[in-house]
């Protein structure tokens, strides 16, 4: 009885661990899962704009690390190093990169652009995070990685455009 009941656990953390590495199923997308993962964010950041900066930080902080435990759990249920279908680390890199950025529909939509861009191109050091850091912690990493890279990137546009204009 007592084995079956940590089986009944075990199935259920699993499942919870596939909802969230699935970004509720974004994963499951037949094509651009990583995309369809990312689009998952931009609904999560608008509300979590709404919140004082330090909750910010914070649900960002959160999101994070059950997003590792998620993609940990989920890649060893499934057998692979870093499974297609695990889109929370694109769902937290777009929040991440947009959060950081004005409000505004357009810096939003660069922001996506730029981190799906920075994601998938993965230059330096985005590949050397995603080669050298194994687990959970290395697939969420990497994406964090492509969000710094977004967002530095898209400051320095909003500067040069506003020293130009």
């Amino acid at each position: 009885m007592h084995g079956t009941s940590q089986s009944t656990e075990a199935k259920g953390l699993s499942r919870l661990a596939f909802g969230i590495g699935l970004s509720g199923g974004a994963g499951l997308a037949p094509f651009w899962p990583g995309t369809f993962g990312a689009l998952v964010g931009l609904p999560l950041a608008y509300a979590l704009q709404l919140l004082p900066v330090a909750l910010v930080v914070a649900a960002l902080a959160g999101l994070f690390a059950v997003g590792t435990w998620a993609s940990a759990r989920v890649a060893r249920d499934r057998g692979e190093e870093d499974p297609q279908i695990v889109v929370i680390d694109e769902t937290f890199g777009a929040a991440a990169t947009v959060l950081a950025l004005p409000l505004h529909p357009v810096w939003w939509l660069a922001g996506f652009v730029a981190f799906r861009f920075f994601d998938i191109v993965k230059p330096w050091p985005v590949n050397a995070l995603q080669d050298g850091v194994k687990g959970g912690f290395g697939i969420m990493l990497d994406d964090a990685a492509a969000a710094l890279q977004a967002i530095v990137l898209l400051w320095a546009a909003k500067f040069a455009i506003d020293a130009l204009f």
